[in-house]
């Protein structure tokens, strides 16, 4: 029997370079559809750059997902995805805030709508630290994560046609708040779901399965409604856990194990 030949290293390297490009590219697509995000707010269709931002969301989670599959994680991916983060649900959900509801306020409103950005730059820069520093669980986001409120922001866009017509005059006040909110929520030390472990889902297959089923079907008839009310019960899980759940949890363990 003939001995197996081993392939040749250029055919190798060659492979793993064509592979190493296909995380890029989805960080690329990220990218690029918060830029035209950023494009259709100018042009005044801002359900188009909420879309947009969501979709580029989407491309997002499926680099970091990409990079793992096919052992393409590096250094240069982790820095380029920071960037585009930035770019797509820092500085464009920023300057959609502004295009939409915000310039009503002037100065104040330029003001709330750099904040956004600028406490999404903070938040990425600490992750990044605290994930060389190998010091973050994997359980755990520190501080509400920035494609969460740039999502957040793209929903109450798609929302805002579930408001009856004479609530409407709230919405200039309302965004502001939101975006302010938002902001402080990035640089705090409030403890968000990473999603990152997936122990229960390995647990119970089938009702998980069952689950993501169930909340498929309630987003897709009525997303407009749901998308928003999901990522604001997604803030309050991280305000619940850290104020109510972790105080009481480390009362118990003080109980147990007295110092």
């Amino acid at each position: 029997m003939p001995e197996a030949t081993a392939p040749h290293p250029e055919t190798q390297k060659r492979v793993h370079k064509g592979v190493y490009i296909l995380p890029n590219l989805l960080t690329t697509a990220s990218l690029f559809s918060g830029f035209l995000g950023m494009l259709w707010a100018l042009d005044g269709d801002f359900d188009g750059a909420a879309m947009a931002i969501l979709f580029a969301a989407l491309m997002d989670g499926l680099d970091g997902k990409v990079a793992r599959l096919t052992n393409t994680a590096s250094e240069f991916g982790v820095q380029y995805d920071s960037l585009s983060d930035l770019a797509a649900f820092g500085i464009a959900p920023a300057l959609i805030l502004w295009q939409w509801h915000l310039h009503v306020f002037g100065r104040l409103g330029i003001a709330v709508a750099f904040m956004f950005a600028a406490c999404g730059a903070l938040r990425l820069a600490r992750f990044n630290v605290s994930a060389n520093q190998a010091t973050a669980g994997k359980k755990f986001f520190t501080g509400l994560p920035i494609p969460a409120a740039g999502c957040t922001v793209a929903t109450f866009i798609l929302f805002q046609d579930c408001i009856p017509p004479s609530m409407r005059g709230l919405l200039p006040p309302a965004v502001l708040l939101l975006a302010l909110v938002l902001g402080m929520l990035m640089v705090s030390r409030i403890r968000y779901a990473s999603f990152k472990e997936y122990g229960f889902l390995r647990a119970h297959p089938f009702s998980s399965f069952v689950t993501v089923v169930l909340l498929f079907s309630l987003i897709v008839s009525q997303p407009r409604l749901l998308g928003f009310l999901i990522l604001i019960g997604y803030i309050f899980s991280g305000l619940i856990y850290s104020f109510i759940i972790l105080p009481r949890r480390n009362k118990e363990l003080l109980r147990t194990f007295p110092g």
